[in-house]
């Protein structure tokens, strides 16, 4: 059924409230077990470890357990597009992630039961990650898209709303009635997110699965790679097989790097080559697949492009929940403000980040991008997130340079950590909120699902960055040039990340400026 209505003449779709209410509740859930995961594993169940292998131990752990939260969105967007559908795969994978919580409230003192608990959340929050936004931009087609922004903005307010309330009560909840309290109350929100969801069913845009596609992206891709022309070689496909030859060595060292990092390297491998192997023989499927199956493709290689750019952002930010928090265990915590003393416990300064998102949002597009437009500037989402890389890179700096200020001795209040989680969170909001909005818009409509999962998989990327960084400074000869530079070991990563994030924001901002935006809404109504 085609729509005959103006652009922009369309109503606000009624259904939005229950996604934007699931959401609330399901970021609530996460974040309040994610956010007091360092600590607990610290202070509880890793006490079996000596006291100087728990902290790198925690760490080790909690960023597996992201990387596996931002690496299932993969099988959720496939199992989407292919199959179920949005709806029925958002719904049931929520059934798994109630059962998760069950199982870290249930086995709060059992290593391998509550690992297995990590496991189901991050296949339930992981596989509907990039459904329900997607599952958003569905509800809108051409009649109303320039209202999708506005909620796309209040999706990502409403997660920060959730994450604040998490942020400063899952932490009180912990220190006072126990692991038990603090992993269940997390998911009786989950399970009343699940049944908020299901109850607005007969409302949703249901956008069905996409038929078995002889034009696939994959199918394509190895056209591409396989096709030969006369008097030419194949150096597309030589560029793939070199990086399949190195997924499997990667996979080789698996005993010594640990599983995870072997894994994602080996898929990093994969994709980076194979897919620069697919550009550079595209053409050559031209005449096997209609032209416009062809375009799809090399625009979804030039978006992933720009997903890879990100990773150094991610590999910064979810570092507050670990780093950050290791850091804040050693400053002072009683803050005075405005002549009240109260003592802040260290994970509680995670709240600031969706505080601060919360006032951000609206401020932004209230007052700075009108400014900016009036001054000429047009705030695009590349340049936002540009300047959203740069401004993270700020942040790292800020807090490396209180970590040198605490390796020599002095006493820091843990106030001063309100710079940089100011700095990294307005970096957020430009990166994280404009990047959900941008990857909709640019994915063709049969691999939206997929397109938002390999979004999210520059998360897991990030992370990825971060379980080798700490690897490699268990290394002698890392160590002793780290020793050689005057810098402490976890300042040294904290200016090595800066300057990581610093290199990723110039590619981002060059590659930028020969990006072509595309505009992939609806042109229809779905039933």
């Amino acid at each position: 059924m085609t729509s005959l209505a103006k652009p922009g003449t369309g109503r606000m779709p009624r259904q939005i409230p229950y996604i934007i209410a699931n959401e609330g509740c399901e970021r609530f859930s996460f974040y309040g077990m994610r956010n007091i995961l360092t600590p607990f594993l610290i202070t509880t169940l890793l006490m079996f470890l000596p006291e100087d292998m728990r902290t790198g131990e925690a760490k080790h752990v909690f960023h597996t357990f992201v990387i596996g939260v931002y690496f299932f969105p993969l099988l959720g967007g496939w199992l989407a597009d292919r199959y179920f559908g949005k709806y029925n795969t958002v719904f049931w994978l929520s059934l798994v992630y109630c059962l998760g919580h069950a199982c870290l409230a249930i086995f709060e003192d059992n290593v391998n039961g509550f690992y297995f608990g990590l496991f189901l959340i991050a296949l339930g929050s992981g596989g509907i990650k990039p459904l329900v936004a997607s599952f958003v931009g569905d509800q809108f087609d051409h009649t109303n898209k320039d209202k999708a922004k506005v909620v796309f903005d209040a999706f990502y307010w409403i997660i920060n709303f959730g994450s604040f309330f998490a942020s400063l009560l899952m932490p009180l909840l912990l220190r006072d009635y126990g692991p038990a309290w603090a992993f269940g109350v997390p998911g009786i929100l989950m399970f009343i997110a699940t049944m908020v969801f299901w109850s607005g069913k007969k409302k949703y845009v249901h956008v069905p699965p996409a038929p078995a596609n002889p034009h696939s992206f994959m199918r394509v891709a190895k056209s591409a790679l396989l096709a030969r022309q006369p008097g030419q070689g194949r150096p597309g496909l030589n560029l793939a097989l070199l990086g399949a030859a190195g997924a499997l060595a990667s996979l080789a060292m698996a005993a010594q790097w640990g599983f995870v990092i072997a894994a994602c390297t080996a898929l990093v491998l994969l994709m980076a080559f194979g897919g620069m192997g697919t550009s550079m023989q595209l053409d050559r499927a031209r005449g096997l697949h209609p032209d416009d199956a062809v375009d799809g493709v090399r625009a979804v290689l030039r978006i992933l492009i720009v997903f890879a750019l990100v990773t150094p952002f991610w590999s910064l930010f979810d570092q507050k929940a670990s780093t950050w928090i290791v850091q804040a265990n050693t400053m002072t915590t009683q803050v005075n403000l405005l002549g009240w003393t109260f003592d802040v416990i260290p994970a509680q300064m995670q709240a600031l980040n969706p505080l601060l998102v919360m006032l951000l949002i609206p401020l932004n597009n209230i007052a700075l991008f009108p400014l900016m437009r009036k001054m000429g500037v047009e705030p695009t989402p590349l340049r936002r997130m540009t300047a959203g890389i740069a401004l993270s890179a700020a942040a790292w700096i800020v807090v490396g340079n209180l970590q040198v200020a605490l390796d020599a001795g002095d006493a820091v209040s843990i106030a001063w950590q309100i710079a940089p989680y100011a700095l990294l969170t307005l970096g957020e909001v430009l990166v994280s909120a404009t990047g959900l909005e941008f990857a909709y818009s640019q994915a063709p409509a049969s691999m939206k699902g997929v397109i938002m999962a390999l979004w999210y998989l520059a998360v897991t990327v990030g992370n990825l960055w971060v379980l080798i960084v700490n690897a490699s400074v268990k290394n002698e000869a890392v160590i002793g040039y780290i020793e050689g530079s005057g810098v402490g070991v976890m300042a040294f990563q904290m200016y090595f990340f800066a300057a990581f994030a610093l290199l990723s924001a110039a590619a981002f901002g060059w590659y930028a400026t020969r990006y072509r935006m595309v505009d992939h809404y609806r042109s229809s109504v779905a039933g």
